[in-house]
């Protein structure tokens, strides 16, 4: 297997993992020339030892964005390292257990904003004050003007309205998380683009490289024939 010299580190690798420093982009090209002010742009560096300044741009540029490294920010860094899907982790931590009180939450918030419990409240008052005032002529349990019925409606006033504030605010977590799961992704996302632009610019170069290296090989070669014609041009004018 072919290898080059590393002009860095001095180590041997693969030829495949070779990157001229003019494919580097300009700020991870900084933070190399300021480590080993001799790399210029018409040096090798291995693309493994690459990715440690990249590494290292990564949390410059965010930390010259928000003034510190977060939690989410150093996880975007160490998924970027190690070369794993983010959001299958972020589909893991998503796994949710509720207790039953977030259950019962849920279900109460559910069933209190549809057409169902507005309905059927309706015609448990309708039915109730039919029953006292016509079928028991206005002198049953709840006589008019319905105290217990009253009582009843503020009771559940009451006992509902912190429980669906309850399962708003768990929504509210929700949409937090939401958020920040959707940061992290475009996160990861900018810096694949940038990634894989790099990855563009140095196959680019490196085809432009092979290119000048069979024209020079094939002007090498020209020139050797032209050399021989003159001889054997030459050999025919001395006959």
């Amino acid at each position: 297997m072919e290898n080059f010299v590393s002009a860095i580190s001095g180590q041997e690798f693969p030829v495949e993992q070779r990157i001229l420093g003019a494919s580097i982009r300009q700020p991870i090209f900084k933070l190399i020339k300021k480590e080993y002010p001799s790399f210029s742009k018409d040096k090798y560096i291995a693309a493994t030892e690459l990715m440690k300044y990249k590494e290292a741009y990564i949390a410059e540029f965010l930390k010259d964005e928000f003034g510190q490294l977060s939690q989410l920010d150093q996880q975007v860094i160490d998924s970027f390292r190690e070369n794993r899907v983010i959001s299958a982790s972020l589909d893991g931590d998503n796994k949710e257990c509720l207790t039953l009180g977030e259950r019962v939450a849920d279900k109460v918030a559910e069933f209190g904003g549809s057409w169902t419990f507005i309905i059927s409240f309706m015609l448990f008052l309708v039915v109730w004050i039919a029953a006292n005032i016509y079928w028991l002529n206005n002198k049953g349990f709840d006589p008019y003007p319905f105290i217990l019925l009253n009582l009843i409606l503020s009771c559940v006033a009451a006992l509902q309205a912190p429980v669906i504030m309850m399962s708003q605010n768990r929504q509210e977590d929700k949409d937090r998380e939401r958020a920040r799961n959707d940061y992290v992704v475009n996160l990861k996302a900018e810096l694949e683009i940038r990634e894989l632009h790099e990855k563009i610019d140095h196959l680019i170069i490196r085809k432009e490289q092979e290119l000048v290296e069979v024209q020079r090989d094939q002007v090498e070669k020209l020139g050797f024939l032209l050399k021989k014609m003159e001889k054997i041009e030459e050999a025919f004018k001395d006959k």
